[in-house]
């Protein structure tokens, strides 16, 4: 999320809604996201919702496209799948455009499309991020913490609970076993839970997928916990991806066995640290993740409005 203020600019700004996006205007999109986490540091979108960006229409997703004549310089993503919640946005103007009111125009059109209920992230937590969501009538919601730690010299115990053992997940062959454990253990975190088997093949499409870093924990036939683990080679970081436990199944440490082991998978490639992201109020997870060597990086923030 950008801020900036207003200028002449804005008589020639504007602003469409789109409920799919064509190939070359999907290109555009992660032209501009690229291009603005060089300046920023951080994706301005997430992972999800840059997938989203591409394969056609998706269920309660909107793109909105702000250009200036024939120039993309600004895009926001509204997610509405949430049965409880406001719509979830992110939005992003290019560097070289900022400063002119793009970031408000853009904010306020995802608050007119939402009907004035709407949840935005701000990643990395940027003064100019708070700023806009001041300036837009947004409140501090939610904090998730990116947390690292170095992998050089690790020195954890990996030992798994009786009668559990662990493989490598098969695509193809694991995915409904593993769609339901994860719903089961992220009942809690609809951004997780509700992934679906579209969503699944999203990520076993992607060049960072591996199957040998994607761990299976299982009593006799069922399936009780999961770690599946992501390398950013550009970056050299090792990613706790998704790690869950099936309810019924925590305790016994399980959950620290398969962080384990998926670290030490990571370090066996080579790479010097290892992160993953947590809510800041998930106070238990935070002190396990604290005892396991890890410590917070960076923020990213959540407003909404109060309605």
């Amino acid at each position: 999320m950008t801020s900036d203020n207003t200028s002449p600019l804005a008589s020639s700004r504007s602003i469409a809604t789109f409920s799919e996006l064509s190939p070359d205007r999907a290109e555009d999109v992660l032209r501009l996201l690229s291009e603005s986490a060089l300046e920023d540091g951080q994706q301005a979108v997430s992972e999800q919702g840059r997938l989203q960006l591409k394969g056609g229409a998706r269920e309660g997703v909107r793109h909105l496209l702000l250009t200036l004549g024939d120039e993309l310089v600004g895009y926001g993503q509204l997610e509405d799948t949430d049965p409880v919640e406001a719509p979830a946005a992110e939005l992003v103007v290019h560097p070289a455009h900022r400063g002119h009111g793009h970031g408000r125009a853009l904010g306020t059109a995802m608050l007119n499309e939402s009907g004035k209920r709407l949840r935005v992230w701000a990643h990395g937590g940027h003064s100019a991020a708070r700023h806009l969501a001041q300036v837009l009538g947004l409140t501090l919601f939610r904090e998730l913490r990116q947390m690292r730690r170095p992998l050089e010299g690790l020195d954890l115990a990996d030992k798994l609970p009786g009668g559990v053992r662990v493989r490598a997940f098969v695509p193809g062959q694991d995915d409904t076993a593993w769609l339901a454990v994860n719903a089961a253990a992220f009942a809690h975190h609809p951004e997780q839970g509700s992934l679906t088997q579209r969503d699944l093949d999203d990520r076993i499409g992607e060049t960072w997928f591996d199957p040998a870093g994607f761990f299976l924990a299982f009593r006799g036939d069922d399936l009780v916990g999961f770690h599946w683990t992501k390398v950013h080679a550009e970056e050299g970081l090792g990613e706790v991806y998704v790690l869950g436990v099936r309810p019924g199944s925590q305790g016994g440490g399980l959950g620290k066995a398969l962080t384990t082991i998926g670290l030490r998978h990571l370090a066996a490639q080579g790479l010097p640290t290892a992160m993953l992201y947590v809510d800041a109020d998930n106070k238990p997870a935070v002190a396990v993740y604290e005892r396991l060597g890890f410590v917070t990086h960076e923020t990213d923030l959540m407003y909404r409005t109060e309605s």
